[in-house]
């Protein structure tokens, strides 16, 4: 079939809005915090015979997981997939990436034939396990972390699995929430349903199929055609994740990208840690998706997102490995090994395309579950994602307050929290001094304060960053490090940053995020720029003086004369 261009651009455009609809769906539904107001969760078309065509502007991080998730759907149906059919999945050994995050499948028939695929996936507030919210970074084995669900059919034709409907909700502590969820992600796929049987009703099935699969090839060919315009050669680098909660021992992850010239590359990861005892372990297919994303990050804006891309990565990680874990390997912290993937894989990059790649960002979300019972003896739990701040970029600072570069969360509003839970915020601010120095500076960490309101709670903790701090980029120094403290009382204690332990009422939970990279050499910055940083308290007199050797007072004000004298003393410019 000859492909006319502005068809072409026109059902690119649909499938991309339909995506987009269904997240608004999922959105407008949802029930609990972590999906509504956190946005943690994606959508997705993907194609008659499985290959993802369209992405909605959702969680980067789960849309690489797709094709492995989508692989062991058909193995386990092959043919025995029929409209009205739904199946979730969110086992790690099928495909999955971690328990709390539920795969859905909903097939997409036009005359009889089986035309597409719509996909919704959502972090779940609770799966079960020994844990709430089934996300503890010291769980020991899968066995621990909550109910499996290898892909199984939640509606056969039409009719609800009340069977299966009955085991999730038994097995986890806010079933209202769980099922509240599943039924967000079930509308949104009849809302990509109907979209895209509007579409082939207009265009044809065999047309719409057809663009499809080209669209899967104009972003390979888009892809290579830009990879062919870097450098051929192996690029390293190596990060580390401070521990895994057991142990003191640091965490490598290496990474060796090879570009080569017919415009493909190949990731291998060999040389990272064996699978670890603590619940960090990255499955293979969610080392897959920080990858591809990774890749995805540097390239054009016009790329389109969808398996096309994906064919041009190679991906190599060691089996047993905790970028490619075997069973019984925990899963549920996998995002803090993922968000370091997504470190290691930039500052390779970095040596390729300088010119497109910030210094590091604060090192992925933080996580902070308290969990425990109302006086009615229901449960609650508050499962807080803390975003927080970009690397400085070639050309400009790093942001803060946002989401991580590899997600699309948001952070859940203080309002939300204490009207939901039995918490107070007591405080939600930046972290002064947090920043990474450089020509262009990192954006600045966070802190959330949480007091406790009821008689007593589970404490759970997933930080990093505390002793390998964000790097910075060329000549730009890292970012502050992360910390956290319990305050009882007027005694502050540190915590360790990956822990879970009871507390009670009116202690104060405090988390201090780490703050982002800089980029270029702390000399070269502009003094107007590090007087209004100090105007706006985001760094102190002392932190311009030492790293950027500009003296100013608290309102900003500089000493011109003081500060050319210190920095034609460092050999540094004038930065005016």
């Amino acid at each position: 079939m000859k492909i006319d261009p502005i068809t072409f651009a026109v059902i690119k455009s649909g499938l991309d809005s339909i995506a987009d609809d269904m997240a608004y769906t999922v959105v407008r539904i949802a029930r609990s915090e972590i999906v509504k107001d956190v946005m943690d969760f994606s959508a997705a078309i993907c194609a008659g015979d499985g290959q993802m065509v369209a992405q909605a502007k959702t969680i980067a991080q789960h849309l690489g997981a797709i094709p492995e998730a989508m692989e062991a759907v058909l193995a386990k149906f092959g043919e025995d997939l029929h409209d009205g059919d739904v199946v979730i999945m969110n086992d790690p050994y099928h495909g999955g990436m971690h328990l709390p995050d539920i795969f859905m499948f909903v097939p997409i028939f036009h005359e009889g034939k089986r035309r597409a695929f719509a996909v919704v996936i959502c972090h779940h507030t609770d799966v079960g396990g020994r844990v709430p919210g089934s996300n503890a970074s010291d769980s020991t084995e899968i066995y621990q972390e909550g109910l499996r669900i290898p892909p199984l059919k939640l509606y056969e034709r039409g009719v609800l699995n009340r069977t299966l409907e009955t085991l999730i909700k038994i097995n986890v502590r806010v079933p209202d929430r769980v099922w509240g969820d599943l039924s967000a992600q079930f509308a949104a796929a009849q809302v990509g349903r109907r979209g895209l049987e509007k579409l082939m009703v207009r265009y044809g099935a065999d047309e719409v199929d057809a663009y499809m699969q080209e669209l899967l090839d104009y972003a390979e060919r888009l892809t290579k055609a830009e990879i062919q315009t870097w450098t051929p050669g192996t690029y390293t680098f190596t990060d580390h994740i401070d521990d895994d909660g057991f142990s003191d021992t640091p965490i490598p992850l290496k990474v060796a990208i090879t570009v080569k010239p017919d415009g493909t590359l190949f990731v291998d990861y060999t040389g990272s840690s064996p699978q670890v005892k603590g619940a960090l372990n990255s499955t293979l297919s969610f080392t897959h998706s920080l990858t591809y994303l990774s890749v995805r990050c540097v390239l054009a804006k016009d790329v389109p997102n969808n398996v096309g891309m994906f064919r041009c990565v190679t991906v190599k990680a060691p089996e047993a490995s905790i970028l490619n874990p075997v069973m019984p390997a925990p899963c549920a912290a996998r995002a803090l090994t993922g968000y370091r993937v997504f470190d290691v894989m930039l500052g390779a990059l970095a040596k390729v395309v300088p010119d497109k790649v910030p210094a590091a960002g604060e090192g992925g979300n933080s996580v902070i579950c308290i969990s425990g019972l109302r006086p009615n003896r229901e449960p609650f739990i508050i499962v807080d994602m803390i975003c927080g701040a970009w690397g400085g970029r070639p050309d400009k600072d790093g942001l803060e307050a946002v989401t991580n570069a590899s997600q699309n969360l948001s952070n859940m509003p203080v309002e939300v929290m204490e009207a939901e839970h039995p918490v107070r915020i007591e405080d939600y601010a930046f972290v002064p001094d947090s920043c990474g120095a450089g020509q262009y500076r990192g954006g600045i960490g966070i802190r959330r304060s949480y007091r406790i309101l009821a008689p007593e709670a589970l404490l759970q903790m997933r930080t990093d960053r505390v002793r390998f701090r964000p790097y910075g980029l060329a000549g730009g120094e890292p970012g502050g490090p992360s910390r956290n403290f319990m305050q009882a009382g007027n005694e502050l204690v540190p915590l360790p940053g990956k822990i879970t332990r009871s507390v009670t009422r009116d202690t104060v939970i405090v988390h201090e995020q780490a703050g982002a990279g800089g980029f270029g050499d702390p000399l070269q910055r502009m003094l107007e720029d590090v007087a209004e940083d100090v105007a706006d308290g985001k760094i102190t007199p002392e932190f311009a003086l030492r790293h950027y050797a500009v003296k100013v007072d608290a309102r900003g004000n500089v000493d011109l004369k003081e500060t050319l004298r210190l920095r034609a003393s460092r050999g540094g410019g004038h930065g005016a």
